[in-house]
C-alpha cells in the first residue's frame, strides 16, 4: 500500500497538484508550458466536458473530430514534469481506494506542444521540430532507478565530443516513441532536443551574470554522431521522455522554432506559428 504521505489526495479523491479523477483525463494528453495556451487549443475541441485549475496547472478535456483528448499546463521546467507525469500515471495506474498499483497497466499518449530555440544554422525561425531524441542536461532522471531506456552510445560519444564537465549533471538521451514520431515525418526537421533546467545560464544567456561555460553551446552545436545533430533547446522533453517511458507511456515533443540561437534571430509572429503547428497536431492525434 502507497502511504498518505507519498500519494497526496486531495479531500473530493483527485490527485493532489493536477486536482484531478481518473474519468477527467483522455488516453491522449497535449502538454503545454503555457497556461492560456489550454484555452486555445480546446477553442478548438468541438465540446469541452471538463475544465480544472489548480496553479499553473489547468486541464480541459472534451472532443475533437470524434476522439477524446486532454490538453493540460505544466508550467515551465522538468521540476513540473516531475509531479505532471508522475501524477498522470496514477491517475491511470493506481487504484486510490486501495492504494496499489493497478494489476494491467494502462498507457497514455503524451505529446508536448512547445516553443523552442533552434541550435543549428539550418533551421529557420518559424518552422517545427520534432523531437527524436531528448537530452537532459537537468539532472532529474538521476533520480531514478530508471529501465534500461538510455541511449548509452549518444550520451558517450556527446560526453567525450563536447569534452562534458563533470561538475554538471549527467547528460541522458531517450529517444521519442516511435508511433508518434512517426506522425511528424514531413514538415519537421528532426534530431536532439537538449532540455536545460533553466532559460538564462542553463542556455548560454548572458544578462548580469557570467557563465561557467561560456563555450557550451558551441560545443552542443558542433555535436555530431551518426547524422544525429542537437538542434533546439527547450525545458522540459527530457523528462517526459525519461519518466514518460520508463513508466509506459508514449512520449513525443513537437516545438515551434521561435528563435534561433546561432543566428541571434527571434520569431515576431511566434503566435501564428504556434496555431499553425496545433492545426497540424490535432488531426493527426484525431486519427491516432
Amino acid at each position: 500500500m502507497i502511504a498518505e504521505s507519498e500519494l497526496i489526495l486531495n479531500s473530493d479523491g483527485s490527485i493532489y497538484h493536477l486536482g484531478l479523477t481518473p474519468e477527467m483525463i483522455a488516453d491522449t494528453i497535449i502538454l503545454v508550458g503555457d497556461p492560456g495556451r489550454v484555452g486555445t487549443i480546446s477553442s478548438f475541441f468541438d465540446k469541452v466536458d471538463y475544465q480544472k485549475h489548480n496553479r499553473e496547472i489547468i486541464t480541459h478535456t472534451g472532443t475533437y473530430a470524434g476522439k477524446k483528448l486532454s490538453v493540460m499546463s505544466t508550467g515551465m521546467g522538468t521540476d513540473n514534469l516531475d509531479i505532471v507525469i508522475n501524477e498522470l500515471d496514477a491517475l491511470v495506474n493506481i487504484d486510490f481506494n486501495t492504494r496499489q498499483e493497478k494489476a494491467e497497466k494502462q498507457s497514455l499518449n503524451l505529446v508536448r506542444l512547445g516553443t523552442s530555440g533552434a541550435m543549428q544554422q539550418e533551421i529557420a525561425v518559424d518552422t517545427f521540430v520534432a523531437s527524436e531524441y531528448g537530452l537532459g542536461l537537468d539532472g532529474l532522471m538521476n533520480f531514478y532507478n530508471a529501465p534500461a531506456i538510455n541511449e548509452e552510445e549518444l550520451e558517450r560519444e556527446l560526453i567525450r565530443q563536447t569534452q562534458w564537465p563533470e561538475r554538471l549533471a549527467y547528460p541522458n538521451i531517450i529517444k521519442a516513441s516511435p508511433e508518434l514520431l512517426k506522425l511528424f515525418e514531413e514538415g519537421f526537421s528532426h534530431g536532439i532536443t537538449a532540455t536545460a533546467p533553466g532559460f538564462y545560464g542553463p542556455q548560454g544567456r548572458v544578462l548580469r551574470m557570467p557563465l561557467a561555460y561560456p563555450d557550451l553551446n558551441e560545443r552542443l552545436q558542433r555535436f555530431e554522431f551518426q547524422g544525429k545533430k542537437v538542434v533546439n533547446f527547450e525545458m522540459e522533453t527530457s523528462a517526459l521522455y525519461g519518466l514518460g517511458r520508463s513508466l509506459g507511456h508514449k512520449t513525443l515533443t513537437i516545438c515551434a522554432v521561435i528563435a534561433n540561437r546561432i543566428r541571434g534571430e527571434y520569431s515576431h509572429r511566434h503566435q501564428d506559428t504556434v496555431n499553425r503547428l496545433i492545426r497540424i497536431l490535432l488531426p493527426k492525434l484525431a486519427q491516432f
